[in-house]
């Protein structure tokens, strides 16, 4: 009886002296770094979870006060912790090496492309709001502002594959406006009412000038115009108009009735050109256009270009 229970209590003392060592669940080397994240001395499942939860964290997005959390289901985005937990459990002792990632390229542009929408400005140019007496009214210009695209998806990229979760700046670029008042350029106002045109360089007069207007039955459009055509010694070519019946086309030269040059506006069919019937200026004597004497044309055609205002009161 004896001898049987030394033989049972050594039987059992084998068994639990054999059981850690077949029961040992692996570990991971100390010091073995994957994706940024220590893993060393964590188990499969530990490490698994360890690098999981890091990987998940969202991505903040700042552009001045404002702020967007991106997940990574947003971006469409996966990694292989799997097999990140592989390599690491058969790693040396201070190993380090990167998490696999992948991304959907289309939905981080779509989040790109969002957040540009909603900070994305256009620059304002000064415009001409009127002409009067106290000279013209010209509007503030103000630059706008675009989101630089490739570099902000350049960042989110960055921070998916390194697993990177500092906030990302929005990176922007000023978009200048191309006309501002201190630079607007030439505005012409014409007076109907005393029959004259004053030429301005932005807010500072230029020059005053004599010009015949249209007539009663032929009146100059008010409003605000602009030259869109400038030809130097134009055809005449007759108008669509009872007045010009069985009148033919007139070439460059003497007695032309636009003269030597025509600054045609967008107002069909009406234009500023000189005059050889000198004595018209000073009167309401036009079909519609702006008549001036021939010099005092080809010097304004020096001075403007398309695109100038013309604003007819």
């Amino acid at each position: 009886m004896l001898r049987r229970a030394v033989i049972l209590f050594a039987l059992v003392a084998l068994a639990c002296a054999a059981a850690p060592n077949a029961a040992r669940t692996p570990t991971i080397a100390p010091g073995v770094i994957v994706g940024g994240v220590y893993v060393g001395g964590l188990s499969s499942e530990p490490a698994r979870a360890r690098l999981a939860a890091d990987f998940d964290r969202p991505i903040p997005v700042v552009y001045g006060t404002r702020r967007w959390t991106v997940s990574l289901d947003q971006l469409g985005a996966g990694a292989s912790v799997n097999a990140a937990v592989t390599n690491a459990l058969d790693a040396r002792p201070g190993a380090t090496f990167g998490l696999r990632v992948r991304w959907s390229s289309k939905k981080v542009q779509r989040f790109v492309d969002g957040i540009a929408k909603g900070i994305d400005e256009s620059a304002v140019n000064a415009s001409l709001i009127s002409v009067g007496s106290n000279g013209p009214v010209i509007s503030d210009s103000k630059d706008g502002v675009e989101v630089r695209r490739p570099l902000l998806r350049m960042r989110l990229e960055r921070a998916l594959s390194r697993g990177l979760r500092k906030r990302i700046a929005v990176p922007t670029r000023p978009v200048p406006a191309q006309q501002s008042r201190s630079d607007f350029g030439s505005i012409v106002w014409i007076d109907r009412g005393s029959n004259t045109l004053h030429l301005y360089n932005g807010e500072s007069l230029v020059r005053t000038l004599g010009v015949a207007t249209g007539q009663a039955a032929y009146p100059t459009p008010s409003g605000m115009w602009h030259i869109v055509t400038m030809q130097a010694n134009p055809w005449w070519i007759p108008p669509n108009s009872a007045w010009a019946a069985g009148e033919k086309p007139v070439p460059p030269g003497p007695g032309n009735p636009l003269g030597t040059r025509w600054m045609g506006l967008d107002a069909a069919g009406v234009g500023l050109h000189g005059t050889p019937d000198a004595a018209s200026i000073g009167y309401s004597a036009s079909h519609g256009c702006i008549r001036m004497r021939i010099p005092d044309a080809e010097w304004l055609f020096t001075q403007v270009s398309v695109g100038t205002p013309v604003y007819i009161t």
